[in-house]
This record gives C-alpha cells, sequence and structure tokens, in this order.
C-alpha cells in the first residue's frame, strides 16, 4: 500500500525538526542526561560472577516523552535513575528494592553519583513506521505528533518548541 504523500511529508519535516531542536539545544550547552541498558549478567557454568550494570548508549535531553539525541535520533523514554549510594537491602516493598538495584547497576557502570541514567528505552525509528503508529511518535493526517500521556496528542513542532524552552530558559530553582 503507497504512503500518501502528505505523510511521507509529515516524517521528514519530523526528522528536520529534531535535528534542528538538537542542534539549538547542543549549541546552547543545554543539560543532558544519559541513556544505559541494564544487563543482568548470565551464569556461566551455573555461577553468577558479575554484578548487574548499565551499558551507557550516549547522551540525550529528555525532551517529556521523548529522548533526543545530538544527530537528532529519538528514544521512547523509559526507567529514570538518580545515581545515588544504594544502601543495603532493607527487604522494603519490591519496587523500592529494585530502584535500590538500579542505583548500584548505575554505579557499577561507571556513572558518576548525580547523574540521571534513562534505561528502559526503545528507539524511535524515522521512517514510514511513525505513520499511525501507536507509539509516542506518531504521524496521522499529515502531521506529526507526541502522544504526551492518555489525552490529546500535541503537535511534534509546539511540543518541541514548549520542551526545549524549558531546557535553554529553565525556571528559577529548576
Amino acid at each position: 500500500m503507497p504512503i500518501p504523500a502528505r505523510d511521507g511529508a509529515a516524517v521528514e519535516r519530523a526528522r528536520a525538526l529534531l535535528r534542528e531542536t538538537a542542534e539549538r539545544l547542543a549549541a546552547a550547552r543545554a543539560r543532558d542526561e544519559a541513556l544505559a541498558r541494564y544487563e543482568e549478567p548470565r551464569p556461566v557454568l551455573g555461577v553468577l560472577q558479575r554484578r548487574p550494570t548499565m551499558r551507557s548508549l550516549g547522551r540525550a535531553w529528555r525532551m517529556g516523552a521523548l529522548l533526543l539525541q545530538a544527530d537528532g535520533s529519538v528514544w521512547a523514554t523509559g526507567v529514570s535513575t538518580r545515581v545515588a549510594e544504594p544502601g543495603r537491602p532493607q527487604h522494603h516493598t519490591a519496587s523500592v528494592e529494585i530502584r535500590r538495584a538500579y542505583r548500584a547497576a548505575a554505579i557499577q557502570g561507571g556513572f558518576p553519583m548525580g547523574e540521571t541514567v534513562n534505561h528502559g528505552i526503545a528507539p524511535i525509528a524515522l521512517d514510514a513506521t511513525l505513520i499511525g503508529g501507536t507509539g509516542a511518535l506518531f504521524v496521522r493526517a499529515g502531521e506529526a505528533w507526541v502522544r504526551w500521556g492518555t489525552d490529546a496528542p500535541v503537535e511534534l513542532e509546539r511540543y518541541l518548541g514548549d520542551l526545549s524552552e524549558l531546557l535553554l530558559h529553565p525556571p528559577e530553582g529548576a
């Protein structure tokens, strides 16, 4: 089935908008965050020899539901972890222990204290798969949209403009 010309053009505009936004943020040296992949060690001969770690995948600017890299590529957000001393297991709720394990894995991966590490993220292909897509970034009726929460989507251009302004000119105290 052929791609409608206006949807194909919307994909191209989305790529250009993402690249332009990344260039503007890079030029202003806006605050970015680490991207990583959480890795569980596999047992060797039935014995675990290593601890879970996080492997760096680069850096990106957090744009709400999107993580924008300097080359204009984009990821869907996942889990955000602030690197801090993990402490010892306290046998709290499972979610508390999972966050503790993520902090320990970030330290094991060499991320500095205080760094924000985004993991459990998924790359978003900037191609025809955006047309009619169900993810955070999609194209419909000749426009690129961002699904920000469960309510109405926001046009990509407006979305990037608003969030890049917050990164370029953060509110006092942020």
